[in-house]
């Protein structure tokens, strides 16, 4: 009896070992494929919180949750299933969807800057006008789940990619892992963001002067971080499009494009002292580069088209 019960501890004990060894491979794959991420995450974080914006204080987190959740909805019920499936069945299709999800980044990219210089906010701010407060949070709330069904898409591809050699149940912890904490850490972000003024004129109360002047200042600070958040996920968007475009490039061996950007990077590496950080602009400003060209080429077509159907 007791050798038998030696015998069971031992083989829990392997157990343990084996599961302890999984929940490190999946830690590790998940760590190694979020941070392949970070740029899509940088653009989701930038690009959210406009549209929690407009509404009375007391529905900004409401609508931040909602997001949220449909965020993991996104992520958890579409895109895992889908992407297990690509890479049990259609690995070579990655990269092409990467590229796909790339030049649609490029694209809306592309569509902020012409707006900058040919704004027609005015329709919409008209129809956002005729709707009441629930329409609006509801077709606010869909808008901003549809976009990040697409940057959650990059997400979850760009880190299937990094975990694609591995088991499938390791794939699939892995990326649901990734999934879960991005989604915390970006509407956690978002949420700091939205309720920043809030806090700044709860802050400026105080009865000490050093707060209230940090509250005001809060306050004060608060539409230059919003449209600096709009240029930081403009910029993130080329950048990040760009690069998935001239990876899937460089994958696919149809060069120059892919040559010119890494020889920008080794040469603006060489710098003395600051080289990582030079070459990683150069690569930066490389890949957006090529995803404005990208992002404008679509555009133009998007555009000529209804034009070319209006004469006829």
């Amino acid at each position: 009896m007791p050798s038998g019960l030696v015998a069971l501890l031992d083989d829990v004990a392997g157990i343990a070992k084996i599961a302890a060894a999984s929940v490190d491979d999946i830690g590790a794959a998940a760590g190694k494929a979020g941070t392949k991420a970070v740029g899509v995450v940088v653009d989701d974080a930038a690009v959210t919180p406009g549209y929690a914006m407009g509404f009375t204080p007391d529905r900004e987190l409401p609508i931040v949750a909602k997001i949220a959740v449909g965020s993991l909805r996104n992520k958890l019920l579409f895109l895992l299933p889908g992407a297990l499936l690509l890479s049990a069945f259609a690995p070579w299709a990655v990269t092409p969807i990467l590229m796909l999800g790339g030049a649609y980044l490029a694209f809306e990219a592309t569509e902020k800057i012409i707006e900058m210089f040919v704004p027609h906010g005015d329709e919409v701010e008209t129809e956002d006008l005729a709707l009441s407060g629930p329409e609006l949070e509801k077709q606010k709330v869909a808008g901003a789940i549809r976009t990040d069904l697409i940057l959650s898409a990059e997400i979850m591809a760009i880190a299937l990619a990094d975990v694609s050699g591995m088991s499938l149940p390791i794939q699939a912890a892995a990326l649901a892992l990734v999934g879960v904490v991005i989604t915390i850490l970006v509407y956690g972000v978002v949420a700091l963001i939205v309720k920043m003024d809030d806090i700044g004129l709860h802050m400026a109360k105080s009865p000490r002067a050093p707060t209230q002047k940090f509250g005001r200042g809060l306050v004060k600070a608060m539409p230059v971080v919003m449209s600096s958040l709009a240029y930081i996920g403009t910029a993130a968007m080329l950048w990040v499009g760009g690069g998935i475009i001239v990876h899937g490039l460089h994958h696919f061996h149809l060069t120059p494009i892919p040559a010119w950007v890494e020889g920008a990077q080794h040469w603006a590496g060489q710098v003395p002292a600051i080289g990582p950080v030079t070459g990683w602009l150069a690569m930066a400003i490389g890949s957006a580069v090529v995803g404005l060209v990208v992002g404008g080429v679509i555009a133009g077509v998007l555009h000529f088209i209804p034009r070319k159907k209006a004469a006829h």
